[in-house]
């Protein structure tokens, strides 16, 4: 019955735009994927390392890092119409467990009110062997 009820869906409804994205204000893409992707209204948001626009790495503590990280994805999420409110799910990877707690400290800042559904685990290495990185998927702001 639902299978039928698919076939006949509008075509047009049915069909996903996908548009990647693109801003100088967050690093370039290291390889072969873009900082994001939309989805007609979703973004997905590559992982984001603690890396300035300008490529360079940022060295200090996990909180400075976590900084950075956050404004990586604040910026990708302008740039795709969105913004840290409108997050839905986080994915957290820290190469040291120990970390969390400092981490946990600057995530709370970003997100205490808007609580997006996360999960955070400890991985055995990050591209440039970094501390840390994380991913977000956000839906686009109503216009």
């Amino acid at each position: 019955m639902l299978r039928n009820s698919l076939f006949r869906t509008p075509l047009a409804r049915r069909l996903t735009t996908l548009t990647p994205v693109s801003t100088k204000s967050a690093p370039p893409a290291a390889a072969s994927y873009s900082q994001a992707m939309k989805a007609n209204n979703l973004i997905f948001v590559s992982g984001q390392i603690p890396y300035t626009p300008e490529n360079k790495p940022v060295e200090g503590s996990i909180s400075d890092k976590a900084e950075q990280v956050f404004s990586n994805v604040t910026n990708i999420l302008e740039a795709s119409n969105s913004s840290l409110d409108r997050v839905i799910k986080v994915n957290v990877f820290l190469k040291d467990i120990k970390n969390f707690q400092e981490f946990n400290s600057v995530y709370a800042k970003y997100f205490n009110v808007h609580k997006p559904a996360r999960s955070c685990v400890a991985v055995a290495a990050l591209p440039l062997n970094v501390d840390l990185e994380m991913e977000v998927i956000a839906a686009e702001k109503d216009n």
